[in-house]
Order: structure tokens, then C-alpha cells, then sequence
């Protein structure tokens, strides 16, 4: 019996990889206030046939201040990129995303955030490099 859920141990782990998560927080502001109105998603971001996947979502207090945190499973490490959607600055129908890649150092194995990647306070009306546009939020 013992050699079954060995087995079964075992091949749960190669079905689902392993669990991997990662926790940022932040302040997110427009000029000199407080972006309460923005949507805040963690994304695994993958390559190839594997879709990305959604780890978490919040919006900011009132006082733009968020923390979220998710946790995938994965046979290779997570790439885990916070994404804002937001309207500061924006002239167009489409919401404004900025992408912050979360680096390597951040995600732990298992499922409980071992340390916190702090981004600081975001100014959302800065134009990043990295920006896109969602019109199917």
C-alpha cells in the first residue's frame, strides 16, 4: 500500500510542478493623489502554448496603498509581473497598463509570501516604457 501513495505522491507533483508565490505592495498615486480607482492584477507571465496566469487582484484604498499576493504552480520558476490598469492621464477610451516585472529574488517555494517586493509609490502619470492599453477590462 505504502508504494501506492508514493506513486501517487509523485505523480501529483510532475501533473501540477511546484507551488511557487510572490507578495509586492505599494502606493499608487496620479500627480499628487491618491489612485484608489485602478485595478491591480499579479500575472505569472509564460511563454509559448501556456497562457498567462492571473495570481491575484485588488484595488488601492483610499489611500492608493495595496498588497496582493498569489501563488501557481509551475514545472520551471514564475515570472511574475504586477500589472496596473488605470485612467491617470489618460486621453483614450482604453485603460493605461503599466507592467513591473517582479524580480527572481521575490518568489518563494510553497505557498506563504517569504519576502515582500516593495515598488514604493508609483506616480501613474509618468509615461513608462513598458505601458500598453486594455480595452476589454
Amino acid at each position: 500500500m505504502l508504494p501506492y501513495f508514493v506513486l501517487l505522491s509523485i505523480a501529483s507533483s510532475l501533473v501540477n510542478g511546484r507551488e511557487q508565490t510572490v507578495g509586492v505592495r505599494g502606493t499608487i498615486i496620479c500627480g499628487g493623489q491618491p489612485m484608489a480607482d485602478a485595478d491591480v492584477k499579479l500575472w505569472d507571465v509564460d511563454i509559448g502554448p501556456d497562457p498567462d496566469d492571473l495570481m491575484g487582484t485588488t484595488r488601492p484604498d483610499t489611500g492608493g496603498r495595496f498588497q496582493l499576493w498569489g501563488t501557481e504552480d509551475e514545472y520551471t520558476n514564475i515570472d511574475p509581473v504586477l500589472k496596473i490598469y488605470h485612467n491617470c492621464a489618460n486621453k483614450w477610451p482604453c485603460k493605461r497598463v503599466v507592467k513591473l516585472a517582479i524580480p527572481d529574488a521575490y518568489v518563494a517555494q510553497g505557498d506563504k509570501v517569504e519576502k515582500w517586493y516593495n515598488i514604493g509609490t508609483v506616480n501613474l502619470e509618468t509615461k513608462f516604457a513598458s505601458e500598453g492599453r486594455d480595452c476589454f477590462l
